[in-house]
């Protein structure tokens, strides 16, 4: 039994699942999907809650965030990190926040004061930690709205800092970073067969997602250039060389990161090299 989260991340998580091989089909209103795979059973739940049937044995496996991994205290296996999100690839933060108007300055000047957050447990124990008194109640939501009028702070996830600037919020520290994991149930990892379905997932998500940022190029080149072509892409490994019929060329193929593919290509095209494509990738598996 693999558990999904719903809500934010399931749109980008049946599009990760997608691109690693295996196709979620999900009626609007149904938790139960259907998986083009008979080894697999799904449900989608709320992400706060998916930890909790994992370490539970409701589920063998499941994706969730490490904050509530921690909120909710689960002991579970956690298979692969999976930096990923509804809105980019990178790690959201829990972020301490009070009014930019606010004479508060630090944590301690907090001491006294009412904090809201749905990250209760975690709050609670950064305080405790730093032996600041104070009053932690549970937000259902909606939370930058608060302060200053029904809390002195707040406690709230972000990702680009957009909704926290739009509410005219001054951040004070972070918490918490997290990003969603995969995970699995003790009793279901000590399982050799269980164990090997869950490897493949998690192998197949993480190369899926490695994939999004990297994306295959090739082309054809004159020997005499190969070494300043090698020397100017930075490549996953060295690029795949193979001779051509015509004398004196050869062709190349290699994986690099996106975001240098405008600077590498009019590089490779000043030293001779042609027909260059590049091309998309679904996984990359190390």
């Amino acid at each position: 039994m693999l558990g999904l989260p719903k809500g934010s991340l399931e749109e980008s998580t049946i599009k990760l699942f997608a691109k690693a091989g295996w196709k979620i089909a999900m009626n609007s209103r149904s938790y139960k999907p259907s998986i083009d795979d008979e080894e697999l059973d799904g449900r989608f739940i709320r992400s706060q809650e998916v930890s909790r049937y994992v370490a539970q044995g409701f589920f063998d496996c499941g994706l969730c965030g490490q904050d509530w991994i921690l909120e909710n205290e689960s002991d579970v296996v956690e298979v692969c990190d999976l930096v990923y999100s509804r809105a980019s690839n990178q790690k959201a933060r829990w972020v301490l926040c009070v009014p930019e108007a606010s004479a508060i300055k630090r944590p301690a000047d907090l001491a006294g004061k009412r904090i809201a957050t749905e990250l209760v447990g975690t709050v609670k124990r950064y305080f405790a930690a730093k032996k600041i008194p104070v009053e932690v109640e549970f937000s259902w939501g909606a939370t930058e709205v608060k302060v200053p009028d029904l809390v002195d702070a707040i406690v709230d996830l972000t990702e680009t800092g957009s909704s926290l600037r739009a509410n005219k919020l001054r951040i004070l520290d972070t918490i918490l970073e997290t990003n969603t994991k995969f995970v699995a149930n003790r009793k279901s990892w000590a399982d050799p067969v269980k164990r090997r379905k869950i490897e493949t997932i998690g192998l197949l998500l993480r190369g899926a997602l490695e994939a999004e940022s990297k994306v295959g190029l090739k082309m054809n080149a004159p020997k005499r250039a190969l070494a300043k072509i090698i020397k100017a892409i930075p490549a996953l490994r060295n690029p795949t060389i193979s001779p051509l019929s015509t004398p004196g060329w050869v062709a190349l193929e290699t994986i690099i990161d996106e975001r240098v593919v405008r600077e590498i290509i009019p590089q490779l095209k000043g030293f001779g090299a042609e027909g260059i494509v590049e091309y998309p990738l679904n996984k990359v598996v190390y």
